[in-house]
């Protein structure tokens, strides 16, 4: 995914389209604190009919990037001579379909077949479009991921975790909604475990930033880029309250790290789906052959500029409007280079893929009907349906360039393994691996346990290759913790015998004193510091502080390595989708103890601990690609 830092102080216009205008109708629904309406009540009484207009077909747009690819194909509102969709024999009429209410009232009188919308907005009217077996929606393709929505936290506010008990701004009913839904899951909260806010819009004076902004008893709000640089000063700041910010403010999670939270897709009544598939599919092609022209045009034109490119960018101009888009290199270029499409490969991941198990198909209609229950959106879970659609059929094959005719074709490998590991070791060194870690939990072992069993950890097993999937632009480090007993032990003997250290009171109840200063064993930073300058080591010893200190660190990493392995290999066995390179094994040592100074063989066990810690990443850290899937 591309973050270009000139495109984030620009994003006022295409950020805020993105979802408010999305989500406008929405915005009537009523809230209380903690309860919302349902949407079948929201949308109103509807008489469900046929579709009876296939030329023009209906489609409905949004505001978006990832709707310059359908403009491209159909050189336009209507479908233009020469173009993508022209050449696959359609006649398409484009329509506004921000009012996602409205949407979902033609879709339901026979005004256009499809729905276009995020996975989990679909998800929330399952149940008024599920009901008739004549509009139940077969999603048939994705379009995008999205990017570019944060959630921004108080000083106080530095894991997920933190968020138990909080106050958190949200717009009412938005796709914020499943990315908070998301985040509490990684956490392991519900919905009760937080005070949920609701605010009319998605920005501007009855928006989540200007409610974080004047109530302080609000911990953390969800925003577009805009609002997050207003209230922080940028993705990596922090607010001092000069020129408007909020101080301690700053960007908790961005769907650049949870790059899998938001997915752009389309659906289509099953009545019209089952009579009219072929031209569903060439639609669909044709949209993805849009995809591939728009992102081979975008290189040229960041490359060198490119008149092609700029006459899309005047099109989406002109359909959404100066004031919408005022100028093309910011505002237009910006809303799709702020998207980033999957292509036919992403489709194939997406609903083909067996593996693909949390962020494909199947995972997000588990989730989406999950949530719209559990939230209250629906009293009934109506499942959207897969759609049967062949993406290697001819339709796709002989039109598109870039393909690959099954899941294990995909390209699994998306990260840069020694970038990653470079910074993850970089961070630890540098004492800031808390700083980028989202969410952290722990398993203990047996004071030899050098294999750790699938079965054993299973449910730590399962979370991990959860939170790999979910949070696709971020690391998992494996840090490997060890007890620092026996370097106590070697450390107070030779210290001792060599009369640095002097002690005075009984067995339990002793006192140390290094050069006539009292000197505590539960210091860990003080003693590493000691013992990595060999305060304690002449060289004479068989055995040092140094020594039994270095291996600690040894064999936590080599624990580290040895859990790592065992992931992958229960993904493996269970046909789970994972990239071996997300996973970093750090080794800690001795360096971070629970108890610093044990006293039996329990309080011994508490630092004996593998701890899996989500870490952000730099965008450097993943390998760019055309599409990402």
């Amino acid at each position: 995914m591309k973050r270009n830092s000139i495109l984030r102080g620009n994003k006022v216009f295409h950020q805020f389209l993105k979802y408010n205008l999305f989500c406008l109708s929405l915005f009537c629904l009523v809230f209380s604190a903690n309860a919302q309406e349902r949407f079948a009540d929201a949308v109103g009484p509807v008489t469900v009919r046929e579709v009876t207009a296939i030329s023009p077909l209906v489609v409905p747009y949004i505001t978006w990037g990832g709707e310059s690819a359908l403009f491209h194909a159909n050189g336009g509102l209507t479908t233009q001579t020469g173009t993508i969709m022209e050449k696959q024999g359609l006649n398409l009429k484009l329509v506004p379909g921000d009012n996602f209410q409205q949407q979902v009232r033609d879709y339901l009188s026979g005004k256009s077949p499809i729905l276009r919308g995020t996975f989990r907005m679909i998800a929330q009217a399952s149940e008024v479009v599920g009901r008739d077996p004549r509009t139940k929606p077969v999603v048939f393709g994705q379009l995008t991921w999205s990017a570019g929505d944060h959630f921004v936290g108080r000083k106080n506010i530095r894991k997920i975790s933190d968020l138990s008990g909080k106050k958190i701004a949200i717009q009412k009913g938005g796709p914020h909604v499943g990315m908070l839904y998301d985040m509490l899951k990684t956490a392991r909260l519900s919905k009760a475990n937080v005070q949920i806010v609701w605010v009319d819009e998605l920005t501007g004076a009855n928006g989540p930033a200007e409610k974080f902004r004047n109530d302080d008893s609000i911990a953390g709000c969800f925003v577009i880029t805009p609002d997050m640089i207003g209230l922080t000063g940028g993705p990596d700041n922090t607010g001092t309250g000069a020129e408007g910010t909020v101080i301690g403010a700053h960007v908790v999670v961005s769907t650049a790290t949870l790059s899998r939270s938001i997915a752009d897709v389309y659906a289509c009544r099953k009545d019209f789906y089952d009579t009219y598939k072929p031209l569903i599919e060439r639609f669909f092609a044709g949209y993805l052959k849009g995809a591939e022209e728009v992102v081979a045009l975008k290189k040229v034109y960041e490359r060198s500029g490119s008149t092609q490119y700029n006459k899309l960018l005047t099109m989406m101009q002109n359909i959404y409007g100066k004031d919408v888009l005022p100028t093309l290199e910011e505002d237009a270029h910006g809303l799709i280079a702020d998207c980033t499409f999957v292509g036919q490969p992403g489709n194939i991941a997406f609903f083909n893929d067996p593996t693909n198990t949390i962020t494909g198909f199947e995972g997000f209609n588990k989730a989406g009907l999950d949530m719209a229950v559990n939230w209250g959106f629906a009293k009934q879970r109506y499942a959207l349906l897969p759609s049967d659609m062949n993406f290697n059929s001819n339709t796709f094959k002989n039109l598109l360039a870039t393909t690959v005719a099954a899941p294990t074709q995909l390209k699994q490998t998306r990260f840069k393994k020694e970038t990653v590991r470079a910074e993850i070791e970089s961070f630890n060194e540098d004492a800031v691996l808390d700083e980028k870690t989202l969410i952290s939990f722990t398993i203990q072992f047996g004071a030899n346990e050098d294999t750790f069993s699938g079965t054993q950890y299973s449910s730590e097993f399962d979370r991990v290759v959860e939170l790999a999937s979910k949070y696709g632009n971020a690391a998992i480090a494996i840090k490997g913790h060890s007890d620092p007993s026996r370097t106590l032990s070697v450390l107070v003997r030779t210290g001792l015998s060599k009369g640095i250290l002097k002690r005075t009171g009984t067995r339990g109840n002793y006192r140390y004193f290094m050069s006539g200063k009292p000197f505590s064993l539960e210091d860990t930073g003080e003693l590493i510091r000691l013992i990595e300058r060999k305060t304690f080591d002449d060289g004479t010893d068989v055995e040092s502080p140094y020594q039994v200190m270095r291996a600690a660190l040894k064999l936590s990493e080599q624990r580290g390595e040895a859990v790592k392995q065992s992931i992958i290999d229960y993904a493996r066995r269970k046909n789970a989708r994972i990239d071996a390179d997300q996973i970093v094994p750090v080794g800690v040592g001795i360096k971070e103890p629970i108890i610093p100074k044990p006293t039996s063989p329990a309080e011994a066990a508490e630092n004996r601990r593998v701890e899996f810690a989500l870490i952000k990443v730099s965008a450097e850290a993943v390998a760019a690609s055309d599409f990402d899937f």
